[in-house]
């Protein structure tokens, strides 16, 4: 996959990336939840890859985040809430056990926030 790499410190996290990623895959029973982190936001998806299909797609900045949770989406608090959100959305979908994808970011701040929510919630890994 060729992408246009911004900044010596994206290209580090994209091969940290791929590094992460060609050790683990999602499957239906238990998906790979996949994280991404902007500025202002944060995104999460439930992917199967064998069937290679999204089976769940969030983020802080949409709408029913914003309703329910009145958060901004770039900071730590709407990570725990988001965290939340996320394991509840997913039980609805019958979600219990995943596999964690960092997406190459490192375990702390954000990220971390946004999993230990999860796992309270409910979700497994």
């Amino acid at each position: 996959m060729k992408r246009k790499i911004k900044s010596p410190a994206e290209l580090g996290r994209v091969k940290r990336h791929y590094r992460i990623r060609k050790r683990m895959s999602g499957t239906k029973e238990m998906p790979r939840l996949i994280v991404h982190r902007s500025h202002n936001n944060l995104y999460v998806q439930f992917v199967d890859d064998f069937a290679q299909h999204t089976m769940l797609s969030l983020s802080t900045n949409d709408t029913s985040f914003k309703k329910e949770f009145g958060a901004e989406g770039g900071n730590i608090e709407s990570a725990k809430k988001m965290g939340a959100y996320m394991a509840r959305e997913a039980s609805k979908k019958d979600i219990q056990k995943i596999v964690f994808d960092r997406g190459g970011y490192l375990y702390h701040g954000r990220i971390k926030a946004l999993a230990d929510a999860a796992r309270e919630a409910g979700l497994k890994f």
